[in-house]
């Protein structure tokens, strides 16, 4: 028993000088040299700065100052130009002297319903009396009116009996001189935009849908801006959609600035800014166009009266002309007859005078309201309005 401890404890001692030596020797391994230089060391790329390309600078020759060209002032810097706005080429109106002479080929296709028949019959030897009623139906045919065709007709056989025989100038002259009697030439025809005590003049523009309203407002501004005038023009037919882009339309082709409202807005309001936005751009003439109200339509009637009556909470009205279509003959009189006693009319713009109309209707609607026509209308074209001249306009009725 004492010989087995005897031989552990050996056994213990031995493993445990071998343990000792292994540790003694892993202590004595030598060491690394140290390092004899700063290794390099790669530093990630640098985020860009502002203004810096996202690349990692590189090193590249640089010139100082004194190796830079710099300018010597003796050419001039490029300057950029700046861009070419694109501008609207206005529309340059035809003057109005004397356009109703060079209109006047238009209106003498008339001539054969009234100035050529009258002077086919009064050229007859005898005038007996179914020549008479032949000229009064001529003349009635032509829209001239019962009274006004009495008064020619009497006018006619008095002047036939003094002449006796008869030659073809002088029954021209006849008929002329009598139908510049019912025109009438001593009436003020002028359309009154230019009010002495203040600016700008005001105009309203009236009429049944139809007649042609709307494109005669615009080309009325037309016919101002050739005498010179500056414009404003308001939409006040609320009730039609294509009514204010229309008389925009007209507008901006002449430079003319146009005021409106929403659809189926009130058009007193409408008219009220028109006058208001004039009078802050110190125009000479607002145009107002008012919806293309039925005569037979009180309210709508009414509603006309209270736009005037809103325009002259800025000033009277100067103007208020009534739009008619000469091919509505008698029709167009009780048209005039009813916005006569809702406004005051002061001028008559007969449309359509162009051929297919009978030129009797200036004498006819002059006499009903008993103001004069101041325009008339004698074709499609843009110019086409021409201010009325008496004399011109028989001469192109009766011919040469």
């Amino acid at each position: 028993m004492e010989t087995v401890i005897l031989a552990v404890v050996i056994a213990v001692v031995v493993l445990g000088a071998l343990g000792g030596l292994v540790v003694g020797s892993r202590r004595k391994k030598p060491l690394p040299p140290p390092p004899t230089s700063v290794p390099d060391i790669t530093a990630p790329p640098a985020e860009p700065h502002v203004g810096d390309e996202a690349e990692t600078p590189r090193d590249e020759a640089r010139r100082t100052i004194e190796e830079v060209d710099l300018p010597d002032g003796s050419a001039p810097a490029a300057v950029e130009e700046p861009p070419v706005l694109d501008v609207p080429v206005l529309d340059v109106p035809e003057p109005t002297a004397g356009r109703l002479v060079r209109l006047r080929s238009r209106l003498s296709r008339s001539q054969n319903a009234l100035g050529k028949g009258l002077l086919t019959l009064l050229s007859r030897e005898h005038l007996d009396e179914d020549t008479w009623e032949e000229i009064e139906d001529i003349l009635l045919t032509a829209d001239v009116g019962v009274a006004p065709t009495q008064e020619l007709v009497d006018g006619l056989r008095a002047r036939v009996k003094v002449l006796g025989t008869r030659t073809p100038q002088e029954l021209r002259t006849l008929l002329r001189e009598e139908l510049l009697k019912l025109v009438g030439t001593d009436v003020n025809r002028t359309v009154k935009t230019e009010p002495e005590d203040r600016k700008p003049g005001i105009v309203m523009v009236v009429g049944v849908n139809g007649t042609g309203k709307t494109t005669t407002t615009g080309k009325l501004a037309r016919v101002l801006v050739a005498d010179g005038r500056s414009v404003v023009l308001g939409a006040a037919d609320t009730f039609r959609a294509a009514a204010a882009d229309q008389l925009q339309t007209w507008g901006e082709r002449v430079g003319a600035h146009t005021v409106r409202g929403p659809e189926a807005g009130d058009p007193a309001s409408v008219a009220f800014d028109a006058v208001k936005e004039g009078k802050e751009m110190g125009v000479d003439v607002v145009l107002i166009d008012t919806a293309g109200r039925l005569h037979t339509k009180t309210g709508l009637m009414d509603e006309l009266g209270k736009v005037k009556r809103v325009v002259e909470k800025h000033a009277p009205l100067d103007e208020v002309l009534l739009v008619l279509d000469a091919t509505t003959g008698q029709n167009g009189l009780v048209q005039a007859r009813v916005f006569a006693e809702v406004v005051d009319i002061t001028g008559i713009v007969l449309t359509k005078l162009d051929g297919t109309a009978k030129g009797g209707i200036v004498i006819a609607v002059q006499r009903e309201l008993g103001v004069p026509v101041k325009l008339i209308g004698l074709g499609e074209g843009a110019d086409d309005l021409a201010p009325f001249e008496p004399e011109a306009f028989v001469d192109a009725l009766i011919g040469d």
